[in-house]
């Protein structure tokens, strides 16, 4: 009797697993949904957008792009790790909403193990703006002006503990200098002050910082990659100029925690495919924007590492957001 009965349970859990696997290999069965926690227009919209364009060729279903914006990116954040666990839903993370946010968010409604790491696919270095009006014209420039007016200064950023912000800091501690900073609500308003000589300078992305310099409305002293950036060749990097400090951003994209892996590997292994199309590698280009992928697990480790090395900073500046 008990060999019938567990030839019966085995039966049935064969069958089980029969029906289970043509579901999961069919992924995705509808369309996908990536949601930019951004504003439509900004870097990480623009590049997202160019990248969804070519993934349904090797994911078979559309792929939609939707703007949740609101509180540095966690209120999208928080929107896909509520979202059921199946693929279906992503989220368009970068260093502030998976590596910043966790630690200066007093109470953050979500934090990193309520997500599923995808992939990595774009490094944005940033670029040292400053109004035309300020007088200086290089990075030593820039400095001796701060040493000469502490905290008169000004600088623009996207919001409190932003990388733009954070970057910033980063300088101003190197060299033991203070400045003022003044909080916008995105990149664009920000520049725009600089622009008007409302503040006196901004790190920001180097594709927005390429196109302010492109008619002489701001001066570009420096970028804060490793590397020069190719689409702005003359302008040198921190450390050429004699500070050894780094900054910058990066997106990829995380689904909601318990995600299949099957899943999430198909889902890499689309967006692999998308950054080889030579329109999405433009796009790119033009932003000043690196391609960069990785693996789910790679991505993962990424992450971890990006959020250690914000902690110090962080704690050292106080920074706290209610």
């Amino acid at each position: 009797m008990s060999t019938n009965i567990n030839r019966r349970a085995l039966l049935t859990m064969a069958g089980t697993t029969a029906l289970a696997a043509p579901a999961l290999a069919a992924f995705p069965d509808r369309p996908v949904r990536i949601i930019v926690p951004w504003p439509p227009g900004a870097l990480a919209d623009v590049v997202m957008r160019a990248l969804a364009q070519h993934m349904p060729g090797s994911l078979g279903q559309p792929v939609v792009v939707e703007n949740r914006p609101g509180a540095t990116g966690a209120l999208g954040t928080e929107f896909v790790a509520r979202s059921a666990p199946d693929g279906h839903t992503l989220i368009l993370g970068n260093a502030e909403t998976h590596a910043i946010n966790p630690l200066v968010y007093r109470r953050l409604a979500y934090n990193p193990a309520d997500f599923q790491p995808v992939s990595l696919f774009a490094r944005a270095p940033f670029a040292l703006a400053v109004n035309q009006g300020l007088g200086v014209t290089d990075l030593a420039g820039f400095l001796a002006k701060l040493r000469a007016q502490p905290g008169r200064v000004s600088f623009a950023s996207w919001g409190v503990g932003s990388t733009s912000h954070l970057t910033m800091e980063l300088l101003l501690r190197s060299a033991r200098l203070e400045a003022l900073h003044a909080p916008f609500t995105g990149q664009a308003p920000g520049i725009t002050a600089v622009i008007a000589g409302q503040v006196d300078s901004m790190f920001l992305t180097a594709g927005g910082a390429e196109a302010a310099a492109r008619d002489g409305r701001v001066k570009l002293l420096a970028v804060s990659s490793a590397e020069r950036v190719p689409l702005l060749p003359e302008v040198p990097t921190l450390r050429e100029a004699g500070v050894a400090v780094e900054g910058g951003n990066w997106f990829g994209l995380l689904a909601p925690a318990r995600t299949p892996m099957e899943a999430a590997n198909k889902l890499a292994q689309s967006i692999a495919e998308a950054t080889r199309v030579p329109a999405v590698m433009e796009v790119f280009r033009a932003q000043a924007a690196v391609l960069s992928t990785n693996a789910p697990e790679a991505f993962g480790r990424f992450i971890a590492e990006d959020r250690a090395r914000w902690e110090e900073p962080v704690r050292a500046l106080d920074i706290k957001i209610e």
